[in-house]
């Protein structure tokens, strides 16, 4: 059990590890926490992956730390169809569901997406996209040929 200096100590190496570096990673067990920042086309694309045992948590924000509407995506029964559904936000404006949607496809896992790209910029949240892709990518997190998850 951790009391509240040891927590605050805690907040605080990760604070200075994230001022230190573009590309951060925190292992606790099965919970791995990465963040990063990419800038593209003059405007900063933020990233937090938090990757629990059978789900990934996705944060893109758009030159802010704002929140963004945040879904939820995995795949149901009986016919491993992908749906979605909004957490938080409207369902006016669907930037991030096609995301978390094609995440399931790619890793297999439980989606949980927050995404504070602006609603008519399909280019940004095309890009945001495939560098989100490639990241899991390079973390394992994406379904092999054969349908098992890799890690």
């Amino acid at each position: 059990m951790m009391d509240s200096e040891g927590l605050e100590k805690k907040i605080e190496e990760l604070k200075l590890k994230e001022e230190n570096g573009n590309v951060q990673t925190q292992a606790q067990g099965q919970l791995q926490i990465i963040t990063f920042s990419e800038l593209i086309n003059d405007v900063s694309l933020h990233f937090q992956i938090i990757r629990f045992p059978k789900q990934i948590y996705v944060w893109i924000g758009y030159n802010t730390a704002k929140l963004g509407h945040m879904y939820a995506a995995a795949t149901t029964r009986p016919n491993n169809m992908v749906s979605v559904t909004s957490i938080l936000g409207g369902v006016s404006d669907n930037t991030g569901s096609g995301i978390a949607h094609r995440l399931v496809l790619k890793t297999g896992l439980n989606v949980i997406l927050s995404c504070s790209i602006p609603k008519n910029s399909p280019m940004i949240e095309t890009e945001a996209e495939k560098i989100l892709i490639r990241k899991l990518i390079s973390l394992g997190y994406t379904k092999s040929r054969l349908g098992a998850t890799s890690l």
